[in-house]
């Protein structure tokens, strides 16, 4: 099977991509390791910046009819008060809100927008067990396992899009710098009464804390423990897991009893990392596969995406002139190189990563690391004091989750880019 380019990882930075590439004349190819998108382990926050995207695509009225809830204000409960944190009614732009969608609807309406082209292969069930490469050692494909057999899928670019477990990036034998991360999270869901406020809320209690995401007929909660603490957690027992939830959040004290056994709650473990080089010859990474986030913020899927936009607008022109030289067996000029092409990928896309990374970290150690390691509620942060006092200052922290540093804009549809991709 032959495509200009194999992406690994039908995972919002894959799918975008495979649309956006679709989009600017590119066959494409994704491999997704599971059957369908049904796992709820996927964030599902669209970001401000994911629906200013979707309007400059022309879809955006379409995919908010797909079920969703709209948050505007972010806020943290510190002993039994609750204060705002994030106030998205003052971002800029139409969408003055983070969307909460599962996100196997969203990618869904990606991959139908992406059946709508000729050149879109989608594999379901095909696992990535190796790389092609070329008598160069440039990589030129994948070896996949398929529901019917073996997959070899060449291609003139691969680009990793498999996450943090990337099986790109193992094969390549790249190794991140690791930054530690202080907790893991527990992953569940609890029933939701239509009494029960709306939005996202973090709750914060002695030695844990709680997140409540908004799912319209329940909760997905998000329980953070101290890094590598499952084992205590599953040794006290679900029934004091479900004690800890009701006195953190005491209108679910009576809902908790929906955990029926371990097998209702999943383990997350958190790691925030760095790719030194994102790309080698015939291959890019991007999205969790070159950089890991924290779950903070649901920020990472926003990051994804945006690292998605970049490389559709900065590679479709080079993939087509390559695609077009080989075909027409042309000879390229002598300073062309597509690797050089892959590069800037990176070089635009550090800068948002690094800070996104470096707020976490922050966040990380002075409030989440301070929360688990006390056996009492922590008090008010300093900056959530700052933050109730100048409101102002609130559209700044909603800046920073909901659109992110540096976001990026569609290219036009022939991928020649414009002068946004410059800015």
């Amino acid at each position: 099977m032959d495509s200009d380019v194999c992406v690994v990882g039908g995972g919002p930075a894959g799918m975008m991509l495979a649309v956006l590439l679709l989009r600017a004349g590119l066959r494409v190819t994704v491999l997704e390791k599971h059957a369908d998108f049904l796992r709820d382990f996927r964030g599902d926050t669209i970001h401000a910046s994911t629906l200013n995207l979707m309007d400059e695509l022309g879809w955006a009225d379409e995919f908010l009819r797909l079920p969703h809830q709209r948050i505007t204000r972010l806020s943290g409960v510190f002993g039994g008060e609750t204060h705002a944190v994030a106030d998205c009614t003052r971002l800029p732009g139409r969408h003055k809100y983070i969307a909460l969608m599962p996100q196997w609807d969203f990618l869904d309406f990606l991959a139908g927008k992406a059946l709508a082209h000729d050149g879109f292969t989608l594999l379901r069930s095909t696992e990535v067990d190796g790389l092609l490469r070329d008598d160069h050692r440039r990589v030129v494909g994948v070896t996949a396992q398929g529901p019917d057999g073996r997959v070899d899928v060449r291609a003139r670019l691969t680009v990793a899009c498999d996450g943090r477990h990337s099986d790109v990036r193992r094969l390549l034998g790249l190794r991140s710098r690791e930054f530690g991360a202080p907790m893991d999270v527990l992953w569940f869901r609890l029933p939701r009464e239509s009494t029960d406020p709306d939005g996202l809320a973090f709750i914060v209690g002695a030695g844990v804390a709680l997140v409540l995401i908004d799912r319209g007929d329940y909760f997905q909660i998000a329980y953070v423990i101290p890094k590598g603490g499952y084992d205590q957690v599953r040794a006290d027992g679900l029934g004091a897991l479900v004690d800890q939830v009701g006195k953190l959040a005491p209108s679910l004290a009576g809902r908790a009893d929906a955990l029926k056994s371990w097998d209702d709650v999943h383990v997350l473990t958190v790691v925030i990392d760095r790719l030194r080089r994102w790309d080698a010859p015939g291959v890019l990474l991007i999205g969790d596969a070159a950089h890991a986030m924290s779950p903070m913020g649901g920020v990472g899927v926003n990051l994804a995406i945006q690292d998605a936009v970049a490389t559709a607008r900065l590679l479709s022109a080079p993939l087509r002139q390559l695609r077009d030289a080989i075909e027409h067996d042309a000879v390229l000029p002598g300073t062309w190189s597509l690797g050089r092409h892959l590069a800037k990928i990176q070089a635009r896309r550090l800068y948002p990563t690094v800070a996104t990374q470096l707020l976490q970290r922050a966040l990380g150690r002075g409030v989440i690391a301070r929360v688990l390691q006390s056996d009492k509620p922590l008090p008010v942060p300093i900056f959530i004091k700052a933050l109730q006092r100048f409101p102002v200052l609130q559209g700044l922290t909603a800046r920073a989750v909901a659109i992110g540093f540096l976001p990026e804009h569609i290219g036009p549809a022939d991928g020649q880019g414009d002068g946004r991709a410059e800015r």
